[in-house]
């Protein structure tokens, strides 16, 4: 049987433009038929590492960020969520929406990859916070949505005061970091190729055709 195609995502649980690049990845591989010759898993990157616990408004958080105005925020806003439409994802920005500190989920995510649940996991997290309005640093959150894909979400939690399991997602994000790796979503074949952002469905399927035909 040929080797299946291991495909690293690095990417970020609240970050609109890793889920809208997943989501036509999704699609790509879904209309190659190509479901089973894919192997697919979630690294760590923190668009915001240094979030306090209570968060940052949003509007703020990108206008301190990126110096983008209320007018450009709310058409970018508008952007994403037209894409997410199409590709049957819901973006619910709302003006007191808060960017959260992430590093919390990343732990849990790396847990949830021993069970064969990480993108579940993920897409459910970045469900909950951009379609259910959650803020995905808080326990009962983290709880609620480890339950919801069928987690044992005691042990799961568990992780989170564990040294070891944090030296390990801070490793690797170093790692991805190291290899100059800067922005997300950037998408690894075979840790031989990338494409970094939002590309859409037909390049997608380019690159996968052209990979698997090797």
């Amino acid at each position: 049987m040929k080797e299946k195609l291991k495909i690293d995502i690095v990417s970020d649980v609240v970050c609109p433009w890793c889920t809208i690049g997943y989501k036509r990845l999704e699609k790509a591989i879904s209309e190659l038929g190509l479901e089973n010759q894919v192997d697919i898993e979630w690294q760590p990157f923190e668009l915001n590492p240094n979030m306090p616990a209570e968060g940052q408004n949003v509007i703020e958080y990108i206008s301190e960020k990126y110096g983008s105005t209320l007018d450009q925020q709310r058409a970018s806003q508008q952007h994403m969520a037209d894409a997410g439409d199409e590709l049957g994802f819901k973006f619910d920005y709302f003006d007191e929406m808060r960017m959260v500190n992430t590093f919390d989920a990343h732990i849990l995510l790396e847990y949830a990859k021993d069970f064969g649940k990480q993108t579940e996991l993920k897409m459910a997290f970045t469900k909950a916070f951009f379609s259910d309005r959650k803020d995905v640093s808080k326990k009962d959150v983290l709880k609620e949505t480890l339950l919801s894909v069928g987690l044992n979400a005691d042990d799961a939690l568990a992780k989170l005061d564990s040294d070891d399991a944090r030296l390990e997602v801070r490793e690797k994000q170093d790692y991805w970091k190291n290899l100059g790796v800067n922005s997300v979503p950037t998408i690894v074949f075979n840790r031989k190729s990338a494409v970094t952002g939002a590309q859409p469905v037909d390049t997608f399927k380019q690159v996968l055709s052209e990979l698997l035909s090797e």
